[in-house]
C-alpha cells in the first residue's frame, strides 16, 4: 500500500468540479460535483440522529435500493435539514437537474448538504451551480482539490487522501475527501465524506467494508459531542481498475479493507485536528483493556471530556481529569492498575503508574503537550484489547465560532 497525491479523482474514471453558487458564502466556491461515467456500486453510512436531513434520507434510500450511482452533488452553507417535504423535493429536483445534463436517471445521483439547519435551499442557485459545474468535470488532481475546498464550512483546510495497492497484478486506488470541523461526535460524526475506488467489488461486500471501517475511524472522532443531522459517508466503486471482482472475503477483500482503513483513518484525524477553534489534535490510545468494547468506551470518554480538552489547550498535564473520565465511562476496571503516558513529537513521558502520579517534570510535560498533535496513552493492564479515539483541544474560539454561526 502506498499513499499518493490526490483525493476523489485519484481513482480511475472519477471526475470532479466545483463552483461558486453563492448559496451562503461570498468569494468562494460552495458547490461540488463528483461523477463516474461507469456505473458504481455504492455503499453508505449515515447519521444515527433521529432528526435526519433530507439528503441523508435521499442517499440512504438509493444505497439501500442497490441502484448503481453515477454522481454526487454537494453544497455547503445550507444543510437542507428540518425542511420537511420541501427539502425532499429539493433533493429530487437537484438530482433531476444533473440527470438532464448528463443523461442520468435521478436515482443514480446522490446529494449532500452541510451548513445551517432549518434554512431552505435556493434552488435557482443550485440549478445554476449544476449547469456551471457539468462542463468543467475533470479527472485531474486539481479538480478533486477544488471539490474538497467547495464542501468546507468552518473547516480551515481541505481534507483529502488517496492510496494505491495491488490486486491481481492491477493497481487499485482508493481516494477520498471530507469536511467537518464542528458538530462532530461519534455516531457517524456536520461531517461529509466521499470515497471513490476503481476496484471491482460486489455492493454487499462494499457496504460491509465501509460499515466496519467506520467503526474504528470516523466513529472514533469527537470535536464537541454534538451528532449532526447530515452526517454522510458515501463510497463509490466503478471497477475501472480491471481486477477480478471481489465477491467473497479473502486476501483481496482484506487488502481492500486495509487500504480503506488507511484512507478513513487519515481523513478522520484531519477532521479531529481541524476542530472548530482547535490548536491541537488530541489522540487517546487505550491499551490492554479487558475487551474491545471496553477500550472503545474508555477512549471515547477521555476524548470527549471537556475538562481534559481544556487542559490540552492549556498544555497542562492535569492527569486527574483523564483518570476521572475513565472512571465515569461505565467500564469497570481497577484504578490502581492504570498507567498513563503523554506523547508527542517532543517526546514521551509517564505521568501515572498504578493509579498514582509519578515525580515527573511539569516543564517536560508542558513541552510535550505544546505540540500540534498530542497523544494520551492509557494502559489499563486488564487484558489485551485496544482502541484509539481522536479529538482536539477546547479553546475560546470554539465558543466564538458557534455563537456567530448563523450570522
Amino acid at each position: 500500500m502506498k499513499k499518493i497525491e490526490g483525493g476523489v479523482t485519484a481513482a480511475s474514471g472519477f471526475a470532479a468540479a466545483a463552483t461558486a453558487a453563492h448559496i451562503k458564502y461570498e468569494n468562494r466556491s460552495d458547490m461540488a460535483l463528483l461523477y463516474s461515467e461507469r456505473p458504481c456500486a455504492a455503499a453508505g453510512t449515515f447519521t444515527t440522529n433521529v432528526v435526519k436531513a433530507a439528503p441523508v434520507i435521499w442517499d440512504r434510500d438509493i444505497v439501500e435500493s442497490g441502484a448503481p450511482v453515477h454522481a454526487v452533488v454537494a453544497n455547503a452553507g445550507i444543510a437542507n435539514a428540518c425542511t420537511g417535504e420541501v427539502g425532499m423535493s429539493c433533493c429530487k429536483e437537484t438530482a433531476e437537474a444533473l440527470g438532464a445534463l448528463l443523461k442520468l436517471p435521478a436515482q443514480s445521483v446522490c446529494v449532500a448538504s452541510t451548513g445551517v439547519i432549518g434554512a431552505g435551499l435556493p434552488m435557482e442557485r443550485i440549478r445554476a451551480g449544476i449547469e456551471a459545474m457539468a462542463p468543467k468535470l475533470s479527472e485531474t488532481i486539481e479538480a478533486g482539490h477544488a471539490a474538497a475546498q467547495a464542501i468546507m464550512t468552518t473547516d480551515t483546510k481541505p481534507k483529502e487522501c488517496a492510496v494505491t495497492f495491488e490486486l491481481d497484478g492491477k493497481t487499485v486506488t482508493i481516494g477520498g475527501m471530507c469536511k467537518g470541523s464542528g458538530m462532530i461526535h461519534p455516531n457517524m460524526c456536520t461531517m461529509l465524506c466521499f470515497l471513490t475506488t476503481d476496484a471491482a467489488i460486489d455492493a454487499p461486500l462494499l457496504q460491509e467494508a465501509l460499515r466496519e471501517s467506520v467503526k474504528d475511524t470516523f466513529n472514533m472522532v469527537s470535536v464537541d459531542g454534538d451528532t449532526s443531522t447530515n452526517d454522510t459517508v458515501l463510497l463509490l466503486a466503478n471497477g475501472a481498475a480491471g481486477n477480478a471482482p471481489i465477491t467473497e472475503k479473502g486476501a483481496a477483500y482484506d487488502a481492500f479493507f486495509a487500504a480503506l482503513g488507511e484512507v478513513n483513518t487519515t481523513l478522520a484525524k484531519m477532521i479531529a485536528g481541524d476542530g472548530e477553534g482547535a490548536t491541537a489534535l488530541f489522540e487517546v490510545k487505550v491499551i490492554n483493556a479487558a475487551s474491545k468494547e471496553d477500550a472503545v468506551t474508555l477512549a471515547k470518554s477521555v476524548v470527549c471530556s471537556n475538562l481534559t480538552k481544556a487542559a490540552i489547550y492549556g498544555h497542562d498535564a492535569n492527569w486527574g481529569r483523564i483518570l476521572c473520565a475513565l472512571g465515569y465511562s461505565g467500564v469497570t476496571f481497577d484504578p490502581l492498575c492504570v498507567d498513563l503516558f503523554f506523547e508527542s513529537a517532543a517526546g514521551r513521558l509517564q505521568i501515572i503508574e498504578n493509579g498514582v502520579a509519578l515525580d515527573y517534570s511539569e516543564e517536560v510535560a508542558t513541552k510535550i503537550l505544546s505540540e500540534e498533535a498530542v497523544t494520551a496513552i492509557c494502559d489499563m493492564k486488564a487484558g489485551s484489547a485496544a482502541a484509539t479515539a481522536w479529538g482536539c483541544d477546547l479553546t475560546y474560539d470554539y465558543v466564538k465560532i458557534n455563537a456567530d454561526y448563523r450570522s
